[in-house]
C-alpha cells in the first residue's frame, strides 16, 4: 500500500478488490449505462449485490458518461455503492474531462451523504480502454483539485485489480 495527504485527505493505494473494502463507507462501481450487471468491476458488484441492487438501480438507468448516482449496498458490508460511468476511450470526447466529472461527482455526492470513505477501481481502464496511466493521472489530479472543499470525506482509496495497474497508480501518487 502506498499513502499520501493532500488538505488532510488520506489518499491510498492498493492492490485487491473492490468488493472487498469493509473499512470503507462506499465502494464505487465502474458501471454500465443501465447500472446492470456486466463484466470487470460492475458484473463483479452485482454478482454480490443482485437481485436487491439491480431492483435499486432500475429508477436511475440510463445514466451518461460522467454521471453518478448513489444506492445501498445490499450483500455488502459497506453502506453505499456509488455508480459511475466512465467513458469509452476514443468514443466519448473528451474523454479526459468526462473521466475526471466521474470521480469530481463520485466525491462531491459521498460528501453530500456525509460518507468519510471511499474505494474507487480503475473507472473506464478495462473494456472502456481508458490507457492506465492516464485514467490515474486524471484521477489523482481530481482528487487534488477537490480535496480542499471536502468537508466529510477524510480517506479515498484506489483499489486495483492487477499488479501493473497497481505499479502505475502507487507511481502517479507518488508525483501528486
Amino acid at each position: 500500500m502506498t499513502e499520501n495527504y493532500l488538505n488532510n485527505i488520506l489518499l491510498e493505494v492498493v492492490q485487491g478488490d473492490i468488493t472487498r473494502q469493509p473499512d470503507c463507507t462506499a465502494i464505487v462501481n465502474a458501471a454500465n449505462a443501465q447500472l446492470r450487471t456486466g463484466g470487470g468491476v460492475a458484473g463483479a458488484i452485482h454478482r454480490i449485490g443482485d437481485p436487491e441492487l439491480t431492483i435499486e438501480t432500475r429508477e436511475f438507468a440510463p445514466i451518461k458518461p460522467g454521471e453518478t448516482v448513489i444506492t445501498s449496498a445490499p450483500n455488502f458490508p459497506n453502506k453505499y455503492i456509488i455508480h459511475c460511468l466512465g467513458p469509452v476511450y476514443g468514443r466519448d470526447k473528451p474523454e479526459d474531462k468526462i473521466l475526471r466529472n466521474c470521480y469530481l461527482n463520485a466525491l462531491q455526492i459521498a460528501d453530500e451523504h456525509q460518507i468519510d470513505s471511499i474505494a474507487f477501481p480503475a473507472i473506464s481502464t478495462g473494456v472502456f480502454g481508458y490507457p492506465v496511466k492516464d485514467a490515474a493521472q486524471v484521477a489523482m489530479n481530481t482528487v487534488k483539485e477537490i480535496s480542499g472543499q471536502l468537508k466529510f470525506v477524510k480517506r479515498v482509496r484506489f483499489v486495483l485489480w492487477s499488479e501493473q495497474d497497481f505499479e502505475i497508480h502507487q507511481s502517479v501518487l507518488k508525483k501528486v
